[in-house]
């Protein structure tokens, strides 16, 4: 989708890239930032790629690149002043923030040349105030600049964000896709063991994730407490218990598994 409207000399403004959390959204982003200011690109597969060693991939790579920006969520919530100057500015202050405001970042052109790409990571934590000063950026978008809002939680965004982004949805990969991005991740190498390309469900972010271990734990001891009658403090966030079904709904599969006689491959 995107590859053919960049060969069309049509790419969007700004992208919403929306799937389950640790499904590749933003590393997705990151790699279409680098191939896009890339120097020395090639064809892959009947499609342009980074060349991955050129200066511009190598500060992509390093998130260093002037014309790149990553906004995440301070603490919990995206702030205004991570967008422009705004009322939330000492708290910007007191995070230690250094990063450039959007506003700020897009008023220049590209400085290699290229274009200035913004990725607003869990793009659904932007509080009221951070989301209405992107919208009035997204209405009248910087020439040259491309804008990426990455969320797990799309619905949460302004209705008015959401008409004005080139959707893309990220769907769970299988097994098989799903072990060939672990192998190929740096450092992964080969011969990921099965039950952590199972435990991701489709997800190669969380397999990566040092807490996937510990999440398999936390679930089973919540069962077990919940099982004997202990009440448990709720979670934080509708991602923990998104996190928590998604744990159930693996441990359905499994009994069904092996009910069916297919015990080997239970996680």
């Amino acid at each position: 989708m995107i590859e053919g409207a960049r060969q069309r000399g049509r790419l969007a403004s700004a992208y919403l890239f929306a799937g389950e959390e640790g499904i590749g959204k933003k590393a997705t982003a990151l790699a279409f930032a680098t191939s896009l200011n890339c120097k020395d690109p090639v064809e892959r597969d009947g499609l342009m790629d980074s060349c991955g060693k050129c200066p511009s991939c190598v500060k992509m790579k390093s998130q260093t690149h002037p014309d790149l920006l990553v906004v995440e969520p301070l603490t919990n919530d995206i702030l205004i002043c991570q967008i422009r100057p705004g009322k939330d500015r000492d708290k910007c202050d007191q995070e230690g923030y250094a990063k450039p405001r959007v506003v700020d970042m897009l008023a220049y052109r590209s400085y290699e040349g290229g274009f200035k790409v913004v990725i607003v990571d869990q793009a659904e934590k932007m509080n009221t105030y951070a989301a209405n000063a992107l919208l009035k950026t997204l209405e009248e978008p910087p020439e040259g600049s491309i804008i990426i809002l990455v969320s797990s939680q799309p619905d949460r965004l302004l209705p008015t964000i959401r008409s004005r982004c080139s959707r893309v949805n990220f769907r769970s990969l299988s097994d098989n896709a799903c072990r060939e991005v672990l192998e190929a991740a740096e450092g992964a190498g080969e011969g990921v063991p099965e039950a952590t390309v199972r435990l991701a469900m489709g997800r190669p972010g969380l397999a990566v994730s040092e807490d996937l271990v510990a999440e398999r734990d936390r679930f089973l001891d919540t069962l077990d407490t919940m099982t004997g009658g202990e009440a448990k403090p709720p979670w934080k966030d509708r991602a923990d218990t998104e996190r928590f079904l998604d744990s159930v709904m693996l441990l359905l599969r499994d009994m069904a598994v092996v009910k069916a006689g297919g015990r080997e491959l239970v996680n």
